[in-house]
């Protein structure tokens, strides 16, 4: 039996399609609306939805849809939103509007086909709104990536802060009962940082918790890299991966042991490229 395609006309339901535009988000060459949709979604729905250059991209009254590029023609249905103001602003967030309620279901869960072959980002639905094909219905609201398994752990600060601030369950779950030895690289001069995770100190989420915090989670050889070059530096040049993980019944001993042979097979305790003092 034929597979039916579900629209994304069959799920937003508008009066006039003269007045609804849609915007297209997508990697600018500076920032991923995607990275900032998962540390806080309003920064899409409201900086990079209305967001404006040179060209007005609304008028009051219009209704604007929210997509986020996932992938080659795979995209997020984030927000829906009636124009309420124009504030005339060149360069900054140019408009207000208010989240149209009926569609709250679909906030952040509809992911849509559609194969976009031309450059505006901004564009009416009228002509293109049944080429939008409903793929998913998420069961949840989208998050990011789903936790990768633990060989295949590697994340930005700012992947690290997402996960820990937005509470995100499945690496919750994998992160918080876990005792490990991790890897911290400043991917700006590649030097690495062994550290482990045990009991005494929290476990493993517990552990890289604190370094969201301030930086430096306490290493008195992180806090002078935060003091002589800022927290803004860690957060823009620490990357954060696991070497070895252990459940919580392992010994914290052997866990130790483990770290110090990670140390020195990696050479972290030499100044010239590692930053581990002992």
């Amino acid at each position: 039996m034929e597979k039916s395609i579900i629209k994304l006309s069959d799920l937003l339901k508008f009066e006039d399609l003269q007045k609804v535009k849609v915007r297209f988000n997508q990697f600018n060459g500076i920032a991923d609306p995607m990275d900032e949709y998962t540390r806080n979604p309003d920064i899409v729905n409201n900086r990079w939805l209305f967001w404006r250059t040179e060209q007005r991209l609304f008028k009051v009254g219009e209704t604007a849809i929210c997509l986020l590029k996932l992938s080659a023609d795979i995209w997020l249905l984030t927000t829906v939103k009636i124009v309420t103001e124009d504030y005339n602003i060149k360069n900054g967030i140019n408009y207000n509007g208010v989240e149209i309620e009926k569609f709250n279901p679909f906030y952040g869960r509809v992911l849509i086909k559609y194969h976009k072959q031309f450059q505006s980002q901004c564009r009416y639905v009228a002509d293109i709104f049944d080429d939008f094909e409903v793929l998913q219905i998420l069961p949840s609201v989208f998050e990011g990536d789903d936790f990768p398994g633990y060989d295949n752990v590697r994340l930005s600060f700012r992947q690290l802060e997402t996960i820990v601030n937005r509470h995100k369950r499945d690496w919750v779950a994998a992160l918080e009962n876990q005792k490990a030895v991790y890897l911290i690289r400043d991917c700006n001069n590649c030097k690495l940082y062994v550290g482990s995770a045990t009991g005494d100190n929290g476990m493993l989420l517990q552990r890289w918790k604190n370094y969201i915090k301030n930086g430096h989670g306490g290493n008195k050889e992180l806090f002078e890299i935060v003091l002589s070059n800022g927290f803004d530096y860690v957060k823009a040049n620490f990357q954060y991966s696991i070497l070895e993980n252990y459940n919580a019944k392992v010994a914290n001993e052997f866990v130790l042991k483990r770290e110090t042979w990670w140390k020195e097979t990696l050479g972290t305790r030499n100044p010239m490229s590692g930053y581990n003092c002992n």
